[in-house]
């Protein structure tokens, strides 16, 4: 309860940051008076069509990412499953392309959602069943890295064979990732698949504890196996897809937040979703107002995605380092 509450502070105090940092800085007072109406013109224009949908997605993509991490290592009990390294961030991100290269996106706003999830939902299937076969880190890593390459050269391909400049521009931005210049319209659209997704895995808390005993004994503790799956493959499709339709491929997430927190949630599967939930979203906040800063000091705003990218690659190797000494 203690490590809730404290992350709750800190979400609470990187949303309003996140709200008042940019190129035109308008303090945390004047930006939180701003989401509601009140206040100067410009800052009420800034704060809600600028920064507020910007502080939503960081926020609620970063949780849904840092839930379905902790929840993907649980139900795989693979410490370096993730959205990210094991292919379905790559995978929602094809099918999002695969609705922009064929024109699909143009007639609806809801084809992108459709496509990401389902190719999300499509890769975490075949990682479970290659999970039903062969569960070691080794080989489950290297077939998420096989899934992943797939998709990023089918999107490769895509880019390559694009007639329409604006289709390859709208593709390099779902490979890069960035929650810039979005509207409540993407918010909208995204949140209710989250939320959906969220509480599909949340559902699961108690029997992730059970599975850490092995499949054998939490089916004998009345475990219902298939359910766990069901939700957990779908609430992951849902989450990661959504976020992935709006925002692009941002990975890693998922793979850093749950093993910072594991320790101050007592190794407890079911405690680590909610504060993994919590701590992906300030993460994810934290690394948007760092986005913003080097774009002050550069000139150029660096995607999302890459940022996450140069800090979470660092982080996997280490963690593979510990698994070979057997601290993980």
């Amino acid at each position: 309860m203690k490590v809730i509450l404290i992350l709750i502070a800190l979400v609470s105090a990187l949303f309003a940051t996140s709200l008042a940092w940019g190129y035109a800085e308008i303090g945390v007072g004047a930006a939180l008076l701003g989401v509601v109406g009140v206040g100067e013109p410009h800052h009420v224009l800034i704060a809600q069509e600028l920064r507020l949908p910007r502080a939503l997605l960081a926020l609620t993509i970063g949780a849904a990412l840092g839930l379905c991490g902790a929840a993907l290592q649980g139900l795989l009990r693979n410490p370096l499953a993730e959205p990210g390294n094991i292919g379905v961030t790559s995978g929602a991100a094809l099918g999002a392309v695969i609705m922009l290269y064929f024109g699909v996106a143009g007639f609806t706003a809801w084809a992108l959602p459709a496509g990401a999830m389902a190719g999300a939902g499509a890769v975490v299937v075949l990682i479970f069943l290659l999970a039903s076969i062969e569960g070691s880190t080794t080989a489950l890593i290297l077939a998420g890295v096989a899934i992943s390459s797939i998709a990023m050269a089918l999107t490769a391909l895509a880019m390559n064979l694009s007639p329409n400049p604006w289709a390859l521009g709208e593709i390099v931005f779902w490979l890069m990732g960035s929650v810039r210049d979005r509207s409540m319209a993407d918010v909208v659209l995204s949140l209710p698949f989250i939320a959906l997704g969220a509480a599909l895995i949340l559902s699961t808390a108690r029997s992730l504890d059970a599975l850490v005993l092995g499949e054998d004994t939490a089916g004998s503790l009345g475990v219902a196996l298939t359910s766990v799956r069901v939700r957990i493959i779908l609430g992951t499709a849902l989450a990661v897809g959504a976020g992935v339709a709006v925002a692009g491929a941002i990975g890693f997430v998922g793979l850093i937040v749950p093993h910072v927190l594991r320790p101050f949630t007592g190794y407890v599967p079911s405690r680590l979703l909610l504060p993994s939930a919590l701590g992906g979203g300030a993460l994810l906040l934290l690394a948007d107002i760092g986005v913003r800063a080097l774009s002050n000091w550069t000139g150029t705003e660096l995607y999302l995605g890459v940022l996450t990218a140069i800090i979470g690659g660092p982080f996997f190797i280490y963690l593979i380092f510990r698994i070979r000494r057997g601290f993980v």
